[in-house]
């Protein structure tokens, strides 16, 4: 039975060259097809990706006591980098501290009499990014109350305003943005099924000789399944490839500012998706399109 199907399925992708033509353009709609949805789904992720960058994060500024020894509190930052979640962590020492805010005050800032004698204190702002396990409450009590406990630690401040924000995008996300992916799956469904189908329309003579001398309907329906998922995966393949150039020629296209805005290809998860829905979307509609 398995020999039988391994001829079965040669014999499908031999007979894909008796019609090359009909193959190539139906192999080209496919292939730009898929590619737009790329693109599209491209976009969609590079945008969703920059908002949670900038509006699903919550930051945490901590500040330690005067008497705070460097050597300890530079020891604790080692320790909070670690952190699960931390995207980002800025450390400032009270010499970059009140360097920094005298280069934010211009002319008037001026700080050169408090040399020796710098009140500003060690601090640190650390920058989570947020996910559905940690949009609970008790995930930003429990690194509120973790910073907190720190030796040395004098203040920690933390605005509940950006978790509001934080869950608020994540809902967006999940309520508009998945809808229009699938409902750009449903799309790229039907025209891929249609293109595969009327590509069959060539073949519905050879299809109708098997079936009067008595050939059994899988017997039929398997060289056919073989082309369709051929198409699919070959299709999409070479979508996936192009969708690859025209990111990598666009890395940089809105990177300046105030964009700073770096192109990112697909995440292989979803990349892999849409390659595997295609092929499947070939297979279906060689299905159906023969049992008609």
């Amino acid at each position: 039975m398995i020999g039988q199907l391994l001829r079965l399925t040669l014999r499908g992708l031999r007979d894909m060259a008796l019609h090359p033509w009909a193959q190539v353009f139906t192999l080209a709609a496919v292939t730009l097809v898929t590619l737009l949805a790329g693109l599209f789904l491209m976009l969609v992720h590079n945008v969703n990706q920059e908002l949670l960058r900038n509006r699903g994060q919550v930051q945490f500024q901590v500040y330690w006591k005067a008497s705070a020894p460097e050597a300890e509190v530079e020891k604790q930052w080692e320790g909070l980098r670690k952190l699960d979640g931390l995207t980002d962590m800025d450390t400032y020492t009270p010499r970059r501290a009140l360097s920094d805010l005298a280069g934010a005050l211009g002319d008037a800032g001026d700080f050169s009499w408090l040399e020796g004698q710098n009140p500003l204190p060690y601090s640190a702002v650390l920058s989570f990014a947020m996910s559905p396990d940690r949009l609970a409450e008790g995930w930003s009590l429990a690194i509120l109350a973790r910073l907190k406990n720190m030796d040395h630690v004098d203040k920690v401040h933390f605005n509940p305003m950006q978790m509001d924000m934080a869950k608020g995008w994540i809902t967006l996300t999940k309520t508009v943005i998945w809808p229009i992916i699938g409902f750009l799956a449903l799309i790229v469904a039907l025209v891929v099924s249609n293109t595969i189908r009327l590509s069959l329309l060539t073949r519905l003579d050879e299809v109708e000789i098997l079936a009067l001398v008595g050939a059994r309907p899988w017997y039929i329906r398997w060289p056919l399944l073989t082309g369709g998922a051929v198409q699919g995966l070959l299709g999409s393949g070479l979508a996936l490839a192009g969708l690859k150039l025209v990111q990598g020629a666009l890395r940089d296209a809105l990177n300046f500012p105030p964009l700073f805005l770096r192109i990112e290809f697909l995440p292989w998860s979803q990349a892999a998706v849409l390659c595997a829905v295609v092929t499947l979307v070939g297979v279906a509609s060689s299905f159906v399109a023969v049992r008609r």
